[in-house]
């Protein structure tokens, strides 16, 4: 088939390679003109998608990007992967609605458009498909077909990988959801059918918020520990050995990503929007996480000033600044919010990441020397990157505040 993704990101660009690898010919559509460029030349700049991999469906002809509208024109499925942030705290579809302009004057009868940009239920009937309709001429569900599938990517993930994790799809009729289930199927290894676009759309969302509500918990639960004197990590071990009923999380300096600040926002607003209700467990959440860096710089705050030091002028390395380990993922990372916190109450930080270039003024480094971590008046672990020398950390640094909970246990190391 003829397949467009309109979006070439952290969720578009391993979709098409997996579709141009299955035998589909894709046209990814990408209207920054520096990333088109990139991936026109062969360059990938998402992690999940290496370059030779792109490179090789290129070569193929089974893969093409553009920027031109143009290029979409005879597509049999189109897919929307464009983001959904948040503006002045409330879902912007901005971008969802300009795909579905843009892809209106393409769309023939017997084609299918998907959605997969995460949203809030509803969407996908209420503002995609009244663009698609006004735009084309055509009757969703009757001329064309129309489905919501979220999206499940997990960046840097080797195990849960596009194709093997389970893709929930759903149509706006019996024959769109058959239209969009058989599409899938062809690239994914199971599809899991919803009873309709807004089930299927709250089934993302609330993925999302149940991973964002657990993890407000468990950054309480370490708050409170440490002014019980209680070792929260010990605790948590142990409530893991339960082999039914528990869900182990960890505590950490904030949650990030697109996913976690982001999606549980959109249903909480939603149901404000709707019913006039409050969402409090989600918005309870949200104030929890985001208070998290402003209490991880008090904490180190408070460290140094018990050994006799000051915040401002101390010299702080602060270990990764991407929202999780392994990726060059920095959207919405909790750790930069720390990193600012600390510089703006005048310390003198100098940050370590392996998946982000270094920068000309030297404020950012690539890797950590022994003399980083020997010099500094306190190291905080931010992101927990497979490539850093933990045991290092240990034995060099005189102070680590480590929020990540992976250098080994210490007098001069202090867990969050």
């Amino acid at each position: 088939m003829n397949i467009a993704v309109l979006g070439q990101g952290y969720v578009g660009l391993p979709l098409a390679m997996r579709a141009a690898e299955v035998g589909h010919h894709v046209i990814g559509y990408e209207p920054d003109l520096a990333r088109c460029a990139l991936l026109d030349s062969g360059e990938s700049y998402v992690e999940d998608v290496p370059s030779h991999r792109l490179r090789n469906a290129i070569d193929a002809r089974t893969y093409r990007a553009t920027s031109d509208a143009a290029d979409l024109k005879g597509f049999d499925v189109a897919v929307i992967t464009v983001p959904t942030p948040l503006t002045d705290r409330a879902p912007d579809l901005t971008c969802v609605r300009a795909a579905a302009r843009t892809l209106a004057g393409y769309i023939e009868p017997g084609c299918t458009v998907v959605l997969e940009s995460t949203t809030h239920p509803g969407t996908t009937r209420d503002v995609l498909i009244p663009l698609l309709e006004e735009g084309s001429g055509f009757i969703a569900g009757r001329d064309f077909s129309v489905g919501f599938s979220p999206e499940r990517i997990d960046p840097g993930n080797a195990v849960w990988r596009f194709e093997n994790t389970p893709k929930v799809v759903a149509g706006l009729t019996a024959d769109c959801l058959h239209r969009v289930r058989a599409f899938y199927d062809s690239i994914v290894e199971q599809t899991v059918p919803a009873r309709g676009l807004e089930e299927a759309e709250l089934a993302k969302v609330f993925e999302n918020t149940f991973r964002h509500v657990n993890i407000a918990l468990v950054n309480e639960l370490a708050k409170l520990g440490h002014l019980l004197g209680i070792d929260v990590g010990d605790a948590l071990d142990c409530a893991g050995t339960k082999p039914f009923g528990f869900m182990r999380f960890t505590p950490g300096p904030g949650v990030g990503g697109h996913c976690l600040p982001i999606d549980p926002v959109y249903l909480s607003h939603h149901v404000r929007q709707q019913l006039g209700e409050t969402f409090r467990f989600v918005e309870l959440a949200q104030e929890v996480n985001e208070r998290q860096p402003a209490y991880v710089v008090e904490r180190l705050q408070n460290s140094l000033n018990q050994s006799g030091k000051c915040l401002k002028g101390a010299r702080i390395l602060a270990l990764g600044l991407t929202y999780k380990a392994g990726t060059s993922d920095t959207r919405e990372s909790p750790a930069r919010s720390v990193v600012d916190l600390l510089i703006a109450k005048g310390a003198h930080c100098t940050t370590v990441d392996p998946h982000l270039p270094t920068r000309p003024d030297a404020d950012h480094l690539a890797e950590m020397t022994p003399e980083d971590l020997a010099g500094a008046d306190a190291v905080i672990v931010l992101t927990d990157h497979p490539e850093f020398d933990f045991d290092a950390v240990h034995r060099l640094a005189p102070y680590v505040l480590d929020t990540r909970r992976v250098v080994p246990i210490g007098d001069h190391i202090e867990h969050l």
